[in-house]
């Protein structure tokens, strides 16, 4: 009996350790699949900023044969990567790719899969759907595949990045120096320009395009083909739709499992309400961005179709590259002479008040436009229930945000006022000789684009010194907050104001529409101010210490156009050293990002200390 006892007992123990090698040996298996995963990730997305660029090579440049062999010898080897990387999580992260995959990636996945199709089967001579072999079989498809595949690799790289809790401003800023270098690069291939560009222009206008400023060392008419004009119009986009909201719209749509932190953080860039609501925010705002863009461009088309001699798919291009270019606040033309052009300053004057309507709805800011369309659904819930004859519960008390409030009321004053002081100040001076219809539209555009446009049809060299300062002035406000406009934002100057009415009437707390404004907002309205005029002071010494033989009226206006993301200029930027530009560069780029939020990302979020200072007070007259 004791024998079987023992025995029984060493084949407990033997099965014990065995369980426990076993254990040891799938605990060692786990870690290394993780650990090919997590590197496999890193090499897929590598591999996808490397196809981007290859492709945009292959794309942008004249090449010899043996060049595009090597091209696609480079892409080949990229698509084995996405393929293995398609395959290692179908078989080793089965439950994870099913749960967090959805159904685009799904998509980009399997046409990944079919591009081996060739490689491992010879095309048929006789198939059964010619179409789909030619397809299946032909480079377009193969690019196209690998095209779609990186954009969402990537995007949902940047996603797994922020969801790192990376400094949000910082990567702000990063992410819109990638899309100017990116841009430069683009800019400089062979087909997008018709005798070629330097390098430092091709730098200022990719920077003056993502940060949707509309300054130019060159003409574009004349120097970007089509294709040129077609990066142009895109960076433009996306520095208008903002390069962070611009990605994580495709890591949202595209993939699944991202964190909680990372879409935190693009709740605060968007203004949502909630995280449930972010993908639906996103969709809207791309969506209505679409749309006023479509409008415009038909708006444009109808009213140069029988101005402007160009066949129809050049007014096409037109119509929609002005259209993106106003709602963007950018202030590029693609045509000779811009808005100024002698057929446009001799119609109907139409396309001014598309465009300034244009420039209007892109200025507004996309947490009001959020706020609207929360108040659109809002009041149809409210009609609903009151045709149902239900009582109306949940019905907010303020259904526009005071943020809305203050930065409509501010900009409608702003707008009515400028129309009125640039006809009393430029009737009898640039706008002389027009109808006084043409006088209250001119009027109209050349006081609503100063504001962060950039768009001129009256040359402001010509302008009386009162109304530069006036548009001096206009530049520095701009539009509102989270918009496309640049400026230190309406929703500042009018933060500054109401707290100056405060003070003055002895006031204790600062109030507007039945709302305290917290203080934490004034504080950062002021630090706007005094960053936006120490910095206009700072780089209108160092441009003016470069170019000692300018006008300083030239140059002042210049850095200001630059700073507050303008684009208007009296006709220097052209003349600029290449060290001037730089400092334009510079400029723009800190006038986009916003000066506080880089030095706050540089900086970062230092909490205060313990320790409970005694108050006292500094003599301020």
């Amino acid at each position: 009996m004791n024998r079987v006892k023992h025995f029984i007992q060493r084949i407990r123990t033997r099965l014990y350790h065995t369980g426990l090698r076993w254990e040891k040996q799938l605990r060692h298996s786990i870690n290394a699949i993780r650990a090919i995963t997590d590197t496999l990730s890193v090499v897929t997305f590598i591999a996808a900023v490397a196809c981007v660029l290859f492709l945009i090579t292959y794309m942008g440049y004249y090449h010899e044969p043996a060049r595009i062999r090597t091209i696609f010898h480079f892409l080949h080897l990229i698509q084995g990567i996405f393929a293995f990387n398609v395959l290692f999580n179908f078989v080793f992260n089965t439950r994870k790719t099913f749960r967090d995959t959805k159904v685009i990636k799904w998509i980009v996945d399997i046409a990944i899969l079919s591009t081996l199709l060739p490689l491992l089967y010879r095309q048929p001579e006789n198939p059964w759907i010619k179409w789909l072999s030619d397809m299946l079989y032909g480079n377009r498809y193969l690019l196209a595949t690998l095209f779609c595949y990186a954009v969402v690799d990537i995007s949902y790289g940047i996603m797994h990045i922020m969801g790192k809790r990376t400094n949000p401003s910082l990567m702000l800023s990063c992410s819109f120096l990638f899309f100017i270098f990116l841009g430069s690069y683009l800019l400089m291939m062979p087909k997008c320009t018709y005798e070629g560009i330097s390098y430092i222009d091709s730098l200022f206008v990719a920077t003056s395009a993502v940060c949707i400023t509309g300054l130019t060392t060159i003409d574009v008419a004349t120097t970007f083909t089509p294709l040129g004009i077609l990066i142009l119009g895109l960076l433009i986009q996306i520095g208008a739709l903002g390069v962070m909201t611009f990605t994580s719209f495709f890591a949202l749509f595209f993939s699944g499992g991202t964190s909680i932190y990372s879409q935190l953080m693009v709740k605060d860039m968007i203004y949502t309400e909630s995280v449930n609501s972010l993908l639906p925010t996103l969709l809207y705002i791309f969506m209505f961005t679409i749309v006023v863009e479509a409008v415009g461009a038909l708006g444009i088309w109808w009213s140069i179709y029988d101005v402007l001699d160009m066949p129809a798919r050049e007014q096409i291009e037109f119509s929609v590259f002005h259209a993106v270019s106003a709602f963007s606040n950018a202030g590029f033309s693609n045509l000779p002479g811009g808005m100024s052009n002698p057929a446009l300053m001799n119609s109907d004057q139409s396309i001014y008040l598309v465009i300034s309507m244009l420039v209007f709805a892109g200025s507004i800011g996309f947490p009001i436009l959020v706020n609207f369309r929360n108040a659109f659904f809002e009041y149809i819930r409210k009609k609903w229930r009151q045709l149902r004859n239900r009582p109306v519960t949940g019905h907010p008390v303020h259904i526009y945000n005071l943020n809305t409030k203050v930065a409509l009321y501010t900009t409608l004053i702003i707008f009515g006022v400028s129309i009125v002081l640039f006809f009393i100040f430029e009737r009898n001076n640039t706008l002389a000789g027009f109808s006084l219809y043409d006088q209250i539209v001119q009027s109209i555009f050349n006081s609503t684009t100063p504001r962060s446009s950039g768009f001129v049809s009256v040359n402001p060299a010509g302008f009386l010194n009162v109304t530069l300062v006036f548009v001096l002035l206009l530049m520095w406000i701009g539009g509102a907050s989270q918009s496309t406009a640049g400026g230190i934002k309406v929703n500042t100057l009018a933060a500054i104001l109401i707290n100056l009415r405060a003070i003055v009437l002895g006031h204790n707390k600062v109030t507007a529409f039945n709302r305290t404004i917290a203080t934490a907002s004034i504080r950062r309205a002021n630090a706007v101010v005094t960053l936006s005029i120490l910095s206009y002071f700072l780089f209108s010494m160092v441009i003016m210490l470069l170019e000692p033989q300018m006008s300083a009226k030239s140059l002042l206006f210049e850095v200001s156009s630059a700073l507050f993301t303008v684009g208007s200029s009296l006709g220097v930027t052209p003349m600029l050293s290449a060290t001037s530009k730089v400092v334009l560069i510079c400029a723009m780029f800190l006038g986009r990002v916003g000066i506080i939020s880089l030095l706050i990302g540089v900086t970062g979020n230092k909490h205060d200390h313990p320790v409970q200072y005694p108050t006292d007070n500094i003599i301020i007259n």
